[in-house]
């Protein structure tokens, strides 16, 4: 049989709706580009998108900002972090998690996975009570929800807040609940890959007035907080104000203009991207050697993303398999591999966490696992021909075994 090709780049976003473009134009022609660059009484588009966005998650507040690691790294300081303070997070996940505790001057504590790439709630445990950590910051990685129920019991037992790194996961829900809406605190990417594309960008949640004021003037509001679409009520602002440090990282109009034409769209994408996913998973899965860890029924994903295994090659065979995949045009990301590429790392290549744990089951679960990105630009035929191909190179692998 020749061998099949896909030819159509991994990369390739859809391109932003037309409202979107029309509102950008409007703002470039008035030059006022800035949040807070408002006349009279209108709101800003940020805040509208705050506005938005609040009402969508269900959350009492929302702030808008630069990115989602941004987020990330301000709310760990709202909600109490102080320098040399130990925060819990996964080991599996991306460089801006644990840079963002960094950043906010804590030390990061890693926790084990399982093979399903959940946390190890033993080790969980045993780690909060070996720890100082008052906090969890709960990567979601790869939009992998968790049980948020046996999560959050344990999380209450041991008193950890729990902040939400939601970048993978927007849309999605567990039991019913949306992902985002289990901790103290939330945070979203609106970076291109991610459920909105605004190029960069963060949205952060939360129901906590104190936590939210603090938000925001972490964020470089100065004394204009009165101007966020999703804000507590001014007085709560009155004791932080002047304590709050002003961390400038504020959302443009021009990202938020286009985040806000993407809103109405967006749970009708998360299904246009699990139906693509459902058909690389069954033609994945049906495949000899190739493994996809089982999901909990419960968990409402969106599969903007892949992981599978292949158990039947070896560690050396990983490679060459990935490189083969690439001739026939088919882009895979390897979680085990020892050096970091583009945006795949594995924890041990964060080398300014010090000390550096040794984390078998981690280790164990990412060795062989295989990332593959789901962009919205490929249809269903795509999907069919990017599962035979991987099913062919893998054929080609098992033969020559």
């Amino acid at each position: 049989m020749p061998k099949l090709h896909f030819k159509k780049p991994f990369t390739q976003q859809e391109a932003i709706p037309e409202a979107a473009k029309k509102r950008v134009m409007e703002l470039l022609d008035s030059g006022r580009l800035h949040r807070y660059n408002t006349v009279g009484d209108e709101w800003s588009d940020a805040a509208l998108l705050e506005q938005s966005f609040a009402q969508y998650q269900g959350r009492k507040y929302c702030l808008a900002c630069t990115s989602g690691g941004y987020g990330l790294h301000i709310a760990l300081r709202a909600m109490g972090l102080q320098a040399g303070d130990e925060v819990l997070t996964n080991a599996y996940t991306l460089a801006p998690v644990p840079g963002a505790i960094f950043a906010a001057g804590g030390k990061p504590v890693l926790v084990e996975i399982g093979e399903d790439y959940h946390l190890d709630l033993a080790d969980l445990e045993a780690k909060a009570k070996s720890s100082n950590a008052k906090i969890l910051l709960l990567s979601l990685m790869r939009g992998h929800i968790p049980n948020m129920e046996k999560l959050m019991t344990l999380c209450n037992k041991l008193g950890l807040q729990v902040l939400e790194d939601c970048a993978h996961t927007m849309g999605g829900a567990w039991e019913g609940k949306k992902s985002g809406n289990f901790g103290q605190v939330a945070a979203f990417s609106l970076q291109t890959y991610k459920h909105l594309n605004t190029g960069e960008g963060g949205l952060v949640v939360t129901d906590d007035a104190m936590i939210a004021a603090r938000l925001i003037m972490h964020s470089g509001s100065y004394m204009l907080y009165e101007r966020h679409g999703a804000a507590p009520k001014p007085e709560v602002f009155e004791n932080i104000r002047l304590t709050s440090a002003n961390m400038s990282g504020r959302m443009d109009n021009i990202r938020a203009a286009i985040g806000l034409s993407q809103m109405p769209r967006l749970d009708a994408n998360c299904a246009r991207w699990n139906s693509r996913y459902a058909i690389l998973h069954n033609t994945i899965a049906a495949v000899a050697g190739l493994d996809i860890p089982l999901r909990d029924d419960r968990e409402s994903f969106v599969g903007s993303s892949l992981q599978f295994r292949p158990t039947s090659l070896s560690l050396a065979q990983i490679p060459a398999f990935i490189e083969a995949c690439a001739a026939q045009g088919v882009e895979l990301k390897w979680f085990g591999d020892d050096k970091p590429k583009a945006f795949t790392s594995r924890y041990d290549s964060w080398h300014y966490i010090d000390p550096m744990p040794h984390l078998p089951n981690t280790l164990k679960a990412l060795e062989k696992t295989l990332d593959l990105r789901v962009p919205l630009t490929f249809n269903d035929e795509d999907c069919y021909l990017i599962g035979a191909v991987i099913e062919q190179v893998m054929g080609e692998f098992m033969v020559s075994a």
